[in-house]
């Protein structure tokens, strides 16, 4: 990928889950429960939550990532044969309180520091995003939490990234959009923006339209990136 430093880029718009937040926090803090289903657990809710924001867009019945996010656990929980109705409910309340990677505060702060906008654009839904935020302590260094429900679908839909640009009053090309998921940060660059692809999970890239313009591990090598670092 481009080693380049992005020029002219005015906001930095960053994916919640995964990027930010730490998904897998949540059935971590379980582990005593979980034991060695811990891991598959992690694995299937995810797969599942994603699976069923694309299947609802493409049947255009959509609900909130609430519901989704339950449905998800509650097909994990069967597969796996855990029958535990308290555990379904502290993992689902712990979803609203995961816990933020560590160069996340660090990171935002350099980015608002040199003047640049910043925002969330996720297919969370505004009440799990507002936890979320408030729980790491962040909601000052955020210009703007955008939900895909104020639009009714989810990512990858163009409709999701036109209403970061619209929202932002920026252009997509002047928006560095940061994303751990690979097929999000692959819709965000055929979309038109810039794209820093933060990937934490070590995933193999896309055979999809678009090419994110870097690759990075961790968000704290982003401000170097946009031009955020003095």
């Amino acid at each position: 990928m481009n080693a380049k430093p992005l020029e002219g880029i005015q906001a930095c718009v960053f994916d919640a889950y995964g990027t930010l937040f730490d998904y897998a926090s949540a059935a971590a803090r379980c582990g005593d429960v979980l034991g060695e289903k811990l891991e598959p657990l992690n694995n299937l809710w995810r797969r599942k939550q994603l699976e069923y924001t694309w299947l609802r867009a493409l049947q255009q019945r959509h609900v909130g990532f609430w519901e989704v996010t339950g449905d998800a656990l509650d097909f994990t929980l069967d597969t796996l044969g855990i029958g535990d109705t308290k555990l379904r409910k502290r993992l689902m309340d712990l979803y609203l309180t995961l816990d933020a990677f560590p160069e996340v505060r660090e990171t935002l702060h350099q980015i608002k520091t040199a003047g640049l906008k910043t925002a969330i654009l996720s297919n969370g839904s505004p009440a799990m995003l507002e936890a979320a935020v408030d729980n790491a302590g962040i909601g000052d260094l955020l210009d703007a939490v955008l939900s895909v429900e104020e639009i009714g679908t989810y990512k990858p839909h163009r409709h999701v990234y036109q209403f970061a640009v619209e929202r932002l009053s920026v252009p997509a090309t002047r928006i560095s959009f940061q994303s751990s998921n690979a097929w999000d940060a692959y819709a965000a660059s055929a979309f038109g923006m810039r794209v820093v692809w933060c990937n934490r999970y070590g995933q193999r890239p896309e055979r999809l339209p678009g090419r994110p313009d870097h690759e990075i591990s961790t968000l704290a090598d982003l401000p170097a990136l946009v031009g955020a670092v003095s």
